[in-house]
């Protein structure tokens, strides 16, 4: 063993000189780079774990929200086709009221049309009647040569008033 600390020229003062050298330098790296940087990687492996934790929160949120979205979206529909719905029996009754009073309005102008007609009609035959008479007198006078008096003129449109 000799040979090999001569050939290789091994000096333990050294080499213990080394060890405790190596063990100073583990002691200030461990305590100025290795702690901090494990506490740095634990704090970041809790970020991400979190993130994580919030992403899949927000997914659950998401899918809560999309379900609460169908489902106030499926219940808006429905109660637009029930507005519509309304809407449309209300148009109807009014189209019906509206057809129904035309109807009336329609009978009522037939019946004021028809009573107008009638009045005229009256009318014309007494115009008729009066005239017919004025010329029955003219053509007695004619006949007869004279001028008969009021009195005879007044019988006899009364007479031909009856006929």
């Amino acid at each position: 063993m000799d040979s090999i600390i001569n050939t290789f020229h091994i000096d333990f003062k050294i080499i213990i000189a080394q060890i405790f050298n190596f063990g100073i330098v583990f002691v200030v790296l461990y305590i100025y780079a290795l702690k901090p940087l494990n506490k740095l990687m634990k704090e970041r492996s809790e970020k991400i774990a979190k993130g994580v934790d919030d992403a899949k929160s927000n997914a659950q949120i998401l899918n809560n929200t999309k379900a609460e979205y169908e489902e106030a979206l499926t219940k808006a529909r429905k109660e637009a086709d029930k507005i519509f719905q309304e809407g449309k029996k209300e148009a109807e009754t009014k189209k019906a009221l509206m057809l129904e009073k035309a109807k009336d309005e329609v009978a009522l102008m037939i019946e004021s049309g028809k009573k107008n007609l009638e009045n005229e009609k009256i009318k014309m035959v007494a115009e008729a009647k009066e005239e017919i008479t004025s010329l029955s007198v003219k053509i007695a006078e004619k006949i007869l040569g004279k001028n008969i008096d009021g009195h005879f003129d007044q019988k006899t449109i009364k007479e031909l008033d009856n006929i």
